[in-house]
């Protein structure tokens, strides 16, 4: 093995001596291991795809084991432990999926039964493949919102009036407004409602295809690039979005569906025009139905603790209004828009229109990674929280499949939702199990009790919809604590939450990403830098700005930059050392070499770090230093990495200083500096160059400066 001594120069000299008697010296010695014999990327990839060719059974039983993790969780399943739980928070979980099945309905544009469909496959494809033990994945308002402009988009270039809502009774069915188009689209034989769900399983097939090509590839890291207050912010935006779509069911008016640019605002503009016709017996019933529900929520919130079970205030509300409308005739009386009728059983499964797949396509780009991002992201935050451990690739296998098999069902696209998984934990959740007691009420439903809500006003799905909002918007509560810990996160935020409001929701999501990606890189860009001095008599250094009554070391400067030195940030980082030690020293030594050009002949040693100690720079440092300072030492413990740019800035400010009569060294440098230094050539050949350039600490660093001043100073006096 190769000895390898950090410290003075002095210390150098004791390389050739044995171990035992550097020990018995006390000198820092380090032994550098052999490093291991690495694999060429060719025999890499025979390896791997050898291995993964390779069919045996105990393969096959890991590979079933992988893809479907209950297969194994249910061999450990203790039912006296987990079944009570399971039980109780997937019959809770059910009952509160019906309501909001029902009235995502209006957000997605699509009749109830489809919700319905939605959240029996996804509980139960997800319960087979999840790795995460209280994530409920389903119905999402986010989503719905998503899935449902893309369906107007597309009924308003089939000629079909998205004004008309979809959620209803089948009178809704209109005729195509221009025979072109029919023939065009071959939508001879499908009405509104028809060609509405086939666009949403085209978008749901797509997203979940993209998902499912994310896990394959083990893409689960792309997902944590969506920062939090970025899916804050966008869920912020949305939000809003939503609650502007429900304003005209909470009135009872009816106005165009807007799309594109402005959509919140012209929707706000063409909702005051029209108030003067809103429905009296609407407006009444959404004023008590937002009351009762927030009020509900209000002391739910406030005595969560001493509530075992939360209570089912969304299916309370839904029963006593569908009561009340029905024996209160209000949609004869009144006019009052209702559910209409709603459909039991299931439809034969059909084939997304692969037509429609091609246009769908980049709508599904947004769709899916919102939906990967905060199934992972919760699946992450309740794992830790209950000391298990998730897998990200196959969460997203488990979402996208979760959207895959179901498009072919008449289902929309799904994931993992933050409200009904709190739910699913304060009710005693242990593992998913749950999900199927979820899809056997909803599955109730479906075959028989679906026909009972044809009299429940849309309003009350709307007030249902709206409330379940309140956490989202409170959100924005939060953003001057945020500002005050990072006003780039809160940028972030701002950006993504007015860009969903101001244009739309697919451009606040790539408004969010492009903003997070610009902060990460002004972060780096224009990192903090500072001059450092001596704690007292410790061997310790900090930020002379910062704390009082430190010491700076005599002639010698000790620079720190906090972030990465590259090709963004070189100009930053010469302009900040310049500015912090007084000294241009490009330009000094520009100017030096116009007087002496045979300079830059002299200096060649010290370029290529090979003799530190020869002639020529014995003679600069005797010399007494002009600027104040004879040493420049960079503190690169905070340096994550340096590129070919940083290289070439360190490599010329070395020479700079050296025209100059000043010296360079680097302390604190990781393992992956040293070696990327090492690599570059900016150490040279001869381990004793690097020994007299990389120190292990700021203070050996400077000790190294002034014993090395020292010592040339007391030979040239003996000379």
């Amino acid at each position: 093995s190769t000895v390898e001594q950090v410290g003075l120069k002095a210390w150098c000299a004791k390389m050739d001596a044995s171990p035992e008697s550097q020990q018995k010296s006390g000198a820092l010695v380090l032994v550098r291991r052999q490093p291991p014999v690495t694999q060429s990327l060719l025999g890499r990839l025979k390896a791997r795809l050898k291995q993964s060719c390779t069919c045996s059974v105990p393969c096959a039983q890991a590979l079933v084991q992988d893809l479907f993790p209950a297969v194994h969780w249910l061999r450990q399943y203790r039912p006296r432990e987990y079944l009570a739980g399971d039980i109780m928070s997937g019959l809770v979980i059910g009952i509160i999926l019906v309501p909001q099945a029902i009235a995502y309905s209006l957000l997605a544009g699509l009749q109830p039964i489809y919700s319905l469909y939605t959240s029996f496959f996804a509980n139960l494809i997800y319960f087979l493949m999840g790795t995460s033990r209280h994530v409920n994945v389903g119905i999402f308002s986010l989503l719905c919102l998503m899935v449902g402009q893309v369906v107007d988009r597309e009924l308003q270039m089939a000629g079909f009036d998205p004004s008309q809502d979809a959620l209803g009774p089948r009178d809704n069915d209109s005729t195509l407004n221009n025979s072109a188009t029919t023939l065009a689209l071959g939508l001879q034989d499908c009405g509104k409602d028809c060609h509405a769900i086939r666009t949403a399983t085209a978008l749901t097939l797509v997203a979940g295809f993209y998902q499912v090509l994310m896990g394959v590839f083990q893409l689960g890291f792309v997902s944590t690039y969506l920062s939090q207050p970025l899916l804050d912010g966008f869920a912020m935006g949305a939000s809003v979005t939503i609650l502007t779509s429900q304003v005209k069911h909470l009135l009872g008016v009816k106005i165009p569906r807007h799309q594109g640019l402005g959509m919140v605002i012209r929707t706000w503009l063409s909702l005051l025009q029209s108030v003067g016709q809103a429905n009296v017996c609407d407006v009444v019933t959404s004023t008590v139905g937002l009351a009762v529900l927030l009020a509900a929520k209000e002391l739910s919130d406030r005595y969560r603790h001493r509530l075992k079970v939360p209570v089912p205030t969304e299916l309370l509300v839904i029963v006593v209004a569908t009561l009340v409308s029905h024996f209160g005739q209000l949609h004869t009386r009144f006019g009052s828009s209702v559910a209409g009728n709603i459909s039991t059983g299931f439809v034969a499964p059909r084939v997304p229109d692969p037509t429609l797949m091609w246009r769908v396509a980049l709508d599904a780009v947004s769709l899916a990674l919102v939906g990967s991002a905060f199934s992972i992201s919760l699946a992450e935050m309740f794992a830790r929280s209950h000391g298990y451990s998730v897998r990200a690739n196959q969460e997203l296998l488990a979402v996208g499949c979760c959207n895959v098999l179901p498009a072919f069902f008449h289902c929309f696209a799904t994931s993992a939702a933050l409200s009904k998984t709190l739910v699913k934990i304060t009710t005693g959740c242990q593992t998913q199990l749950s999900s199927v007691v979820s899809a056997a009420v909803v599955l109730l439903v479906l075959l028989v009790l679906a026909p009972l809500f044809h009299d429940l006003q849309r309003c009350v799905l709307a007030c249902i919809i709206v409330v379940s909002l309140r956490g989202a918007l409170r959100k924005v509560k939060d953003l001057p604590q945020l500002w005050r810990l990072s006003p780039a996160d809160a940028l972030v935020w701002v950006a993504t939450a007015a860009t969903c409001i101001l244009v739309s929701t697919e451009a606040g999501l790539l408004a969010g990403v492009v903003f997070s990606l610009l902060s990460l890189a002004g972060r780096t860009q224009r990192p903090r830098a500072a001059l450092l001095a001596r704690i007292g008599d410790s061997n310790f250094y900090e930020d002379a700005t910062e704390f009082e009554g430190l010491l700076p070391p005599p002639e010698v400067r000790v620079f720190r930059f906090t972030g990465p030195l590259y090709y963004a940030n070189k100009d930053f980082f010469l302009r900040s050392l310049y500015s912090l030690t007084g000294l241009d020293a490009g330009r000094s030594a520009a100017r030096k070499r116009e007087q002496n050009p045979e300079a830059g002949i002299n200096d060649k040693n010290l370029v290529d770090g090979k003799d530190l100690g020869s002639a020529s720079s014995r003679a600069r440092l005797m010399v007494p230093p002009a600027f104040g300072f004879h040493t420049v030492v960079i503190d690169c413990s905070p340096l994550l990495f340096l590129d070919v740019t940083g290289m070439a800035t360190l490599r010329d400010l070395r020479r700079d200083y050296g025209a100059l009569g000043i010296t360079l060294l680097l302390a604190c440098c990781s393992p992956s500096v040293r070696d990327t230094l090492r690599r570059g050539g900016f150490l040279g050949e001869d381990q004793g160059a690097e020994d007299e350039q990389l120190f292990p600490s700021v203070h050996n660093a400077v000790e190294a400066a002034h014993a090395l001043r020292e010592d040339l100073i007391a030979a040239d006096s003996a000379l």
